[in-house]
């Protein structure tokens, strides 16, 4: 029993838990506390400008001259034989993804408080990288879903053939949702910011992402051009998280060569 006029331990565990979210949300919208350099900045827009060159050419070259018979390759929709693939390809599945990331960045908070003084910043950093992980995906997903609406792709043999140019902007239904390939921008999202955090999972993480595109290609749930397009977004948003974490020093930091390092 405590003593009289002392906080009772779960009082005392609230408070700290309310500061300790607070303190985690609140970083993440504060002002940039590293100003960039300029090599920082510039490293970033190059690292853009390839991603992008490489994905749009990727994507027109595979419309025009690989979608349409890669779809013929391909099994026929629902064959009973493609159940691993069907277990696989749910481990891309961008709302599976953002839930056990948000649990991780839940969990992680409520700990803290319990978690000894001394070490507890070692977790709070765990905690930071996490948080970076949920909102690299998170970004790719929400992107993806506005790219989706706006260019209104068919899914193959959506209007009853293999075109690769079946074309509805702003349909708003599930068949014109082909491009880009949501499962792809979750995998490549989640496969570079790991790499970002935890170089050493880089070449697991990408096997990971290029597995998961592979699935949606044999379920005939999207054309190669739309898991390209997917990966691209999922890259070019992931890379834009991190700048804005490496401004707050929440997580990364800038190198003297401008690179972006994990702290």
């Amino acid at each position: 029993m405590s003593a009289s006029g002392s906080p009772s331990p779960s009082s005392t565990y609230l408070s700290q838990l309310a500061l300790v979210g607070k303190f985690s949300l609140g970083r993440l919208v504060r002002r940039p506390q590293a100003v960039p350099d300029a090599p920082s900045w510039q490293r970033l827009s190059r690292q853009l400008l390839l991603v992008a060159g490489i994905g749009v050419s990727a994507i027109l070259v595979l419309m025009f001259a690989f979608d349409a018979y890669e779809i013929g390759l391909m099994p026929a929709r629902g064959t009973p034989s493609l159940w691993p693939v069907r277990i696989l390809t749910d481990f891309g599945q961008d709302e599976y993804v953002l839930a056990l990331l948000a649990l991780g960045v839940v969990v992680t908070i409520l700990i803290a408080p319990l978690w000894p003084e001394a070490t507890r910043s070692r977790l709070l950093n765990f905690a930071t990288h996490v948080q970076y992980l949920f909102f690299a995906v998170l970004s790719s997903v929400l992107a993806a879903q506005v790219l989706k609406y706006v260019i209104g792709r068919g899914r193959p043999f959506v209007g009853g053939k293999a075109n690769a140019f079946n074309f509805e902007p702003f349909n708003g239904t599930p068949a014109y949702f082909s491009m880009p390939s949501a499962h792809a921008v979750t995998a490549f999202a989640l496969a570079f910011a790991v790499a970002a955090v935890w170089p050493r999972l880089r070449v697991p993480m990408y096997i990971y992402a290029v597995a998961i595109a592979a699935s949606r290609l044999v379920l005939l749930a999207h054309h190669p051009s739309d898991v390209v397009a997917g990966a691209v977004v999922g890259l070019v948003c992931a890379m834009l998280v991190r700048y804005w974490f490496a401004a707050r020093r929440l997580g990364f930091r800038f190198g003297k060569d401008g690179r972006i390092l994990p702290r």
